[in-house]
């Protein structure tokens, strides 16, 4: 989808952080105080399992800040999620992939408000086996079942300090629609000049893999099997005690996935029009490639005014305050320029 680009956004540091969350605080003219208005109510949201783990600190944190506000979030995928949305079956909807037609919302009838982002690890099972780097048409390679052993020559040739093992590789993949693997998929896709599956919320995996059920079952599956290679969102993956390898970058260096890295990826990155942006592979030399976007999709008409105001009082608080607790559970916060692109159209979408 090529869309007009508008801005460019930065590296965020924490003062500039803190600047932001300031200047959100105190504007007469956006109403984006960091409490958001204490509206009462409930709302809920369903969608994609990558930031779940984010949603459910800041979810438990605003209950403090306005506790007459209900919120919930189910963790079903990017795909039910958007389909939910399309069906008018939740207040909110948690994406990693843009809308594409047949997903269920009609276009003009959502907007995006991204929240945070963070790497996508490609982690590993392979005892006593750690420091894996993995070049970026080797990975292709990997997961579209063309390499299938560990001690193949293209993994060795990445590896050449290391003694790989002959186990057989397993591929993990998520079996549901999720915007984890669009994004991986989409890496993979710009990335390489050899991946061949294409890029979507699902894609025809080779025969050596075996699906899970979101995050969490991609990483037990991972866990569970010697010999098997799946991506999975830091939280999760770091939840689960998992094993990551060292991706290239655009730059040629191999870099872990961690926010530092993430946050490097950001760096430059172009906010297009409907606040969609694409951080996959950006250039840096500490830039980790496989850094993901995530957003709520929110209804650019409510018909139900109490829950547009319970929205518009959550992402309020999501964007400027909750942003402090995105490290704490492995996400990295917005920008400080996107961070007020997104309270802008916030305010300007679902107005007082």
């Amino acid at each position: 989808m090529k869309l007009n680009r508008r801005a460019v956004f930065g590296t965020v540091t924490a003062s500039a952080l803190a600047l932001s969350l300031a200047a959100c605080g105190g504007g007469d003219d956006d109403d984006s105080g960091s409490d958001g208005d204490m509206v009462s109510g409930e709302i809920i949201g369903t969608g994609a399992s990558f930031p779940d783990a984010y949603y459910a600190a800041a979810i438990e944190a605003y209950a403090d800040v306005n506790p007459d506000l209900i919120v919930t979030y189910d963790a079903v995928g990017s795909g039910t999620g958007k389909s939910d949305f399309g069906e008018g079956l939740n207040d909110f909807a948690g994406t990693d992939s843009l809308v594409a037609e047949g997903d269920g919302p009609e276009e003009g009838a959502y907007q995006y408000i991204p929240t945070v982002a963070a790497p996508i690890t490609v982690s590993y099972n392979l005892p006593d086996v750690e420091g894996v780097q993995l070049g970026q048409e080797t990975l292709a390679a990997i997961f579209q079942g063309d390499i299938t052993s560990w001690d193949d020559d293209a993994i060795a040739a990445d590896n050449p300090d290391l003694e790989l093992p002959t186990t057989d590789i397993t591929i993990a993949h998520r079996s549901d629609g999720s915007g984890t693997t669009g994004n991986f998929t989409l890496f993979l896709d710009e990335a390489t000049d050899t991946w061949t599956l294409g890029a979507g919320d699902t894609v025809e995996w080779p025969s050596n893999s075996v699906g899970g059920d979101g995050n969490t079952g991609v990483a037990q599956n991972i866990q569970n099997t010697e010999g098997a290679i799946g991506y999975v969102d830091l939280a999760d993956a770091t939840e689960t005690g998992l094993t990551f390898a060292s991706i290239e970058n655009a730059d040629g260096n191999f870099v872990q996935p961690s926010l530092e890295g993430t946050t490097a990826g950001l760096d430059g990155a172009v906010v297009n029009d409907d606040l969609s942006y694409n951080p996959l592979n950006a250039s840096g030399p500490e830039a980790y490639p496989i850094t993901a976007p995530t957003y709520i999709l929110i209804q650019t008409e409510y018909e139900d005014a109490d829950k547009a105001a319970g929205v518009k009082a959550f992402l309020t608080w999501l964007l400027t305050d909750g942003q402090e607790i995105a490290a704490d559970v492995h996400f990295a916060a917005l920008p400080e320029g996107l961070q007020q692109q997104a309270l802008d159209t916030l305010n300007e979408t679902i107005p007082d």
